[in-house]
């Protein structure tokens, strides 16, 4: 039996991941208020890490129902900055506040993906990288916000690393893919080991 993968997640960036690593798939996006899921967590004392998993498995969840038979992979990434969770900017100022809040501190990157088929979960993982900001002066965080606000205004934190952002950083200690949102080592292990792809 051939199981297809839905990815549930309209992230451009995972979707590349996987197809750069050969890995056949389709896209449903999942349509979760994920404010609400993240009120709701915080308000009861959750950590970062739970959020993150909670909010990626409550689009596998959703997206599973609509998709019988299949492998759903569902996604979310969370920043946490000394145990508090940091969500995406709304606005440059806000991004602005953010970096200037952490530059010169550690951070870290939580990243969530949990599989679910026929209403189940079958696989979860959270990959985290610690990363550490550089002492970036307050006109190149202005300046950086200025340039980069299309891109960045729907990264947490305010920053991609695959672009300009990585001047922002002195030193990361994990896996590149958790930073762009995927824990894809430790997924093409598990879907191998099921059989699903080739290894």
């Amino acid at each position: 039996m051939t199981t297809h993968i839905v990815l549930a997640s309209g992230s451009e960036i995972r979707a590349h991941l996987l197809r750069q690593a050969d890995i056949n798939f389709s896209v449903a996006a999942a349509r979760v208020d994920e404010g609400a899921i993240k009120a709701a967590l915080l308000a009861e004392g959750a950590k970062p890490r739970d959020i993150a998993d909670a909010l990626a498995e409550a689009k596998a969840r959703k997206v599973s129902g609509k998709h019988p038979g299949n492998m759903v992979l569902g996604c979310d990434q969370v920043l946490d900055f000394e145990g508090h969770l940091i969500s995406k900017a709304e606005t440059p100022e806000e991004a602005v506040q953010q970096l200037t809040q952490m530059r010169g501190k550690r951070h870290t990157l939580l990243s969530a993906a949990v599989i679910y088929r026929d209403g189940q979960p079958l696989w979860r993982h959270v990959g985290q990288v610690r990363l550490v900001m550089r002492q970036a002066s307050d006109t190149y965080i202005q300046s950086y916000v200025a340039r980069n606000w299309d891109s960045i205004r729907d990264a947490v934190g305010a920053y991609k690393l695959e672009e300009e952002g990585v001047r922002l950083f002195t030193s990361i200690d994990g896996s590149y893919f958790n930073v762009l949102g995927l824990p894809l080592l430790e997924l093409i292990n598990y879907l191998g080991l099921q059989g699903i792809i080739e290894q």
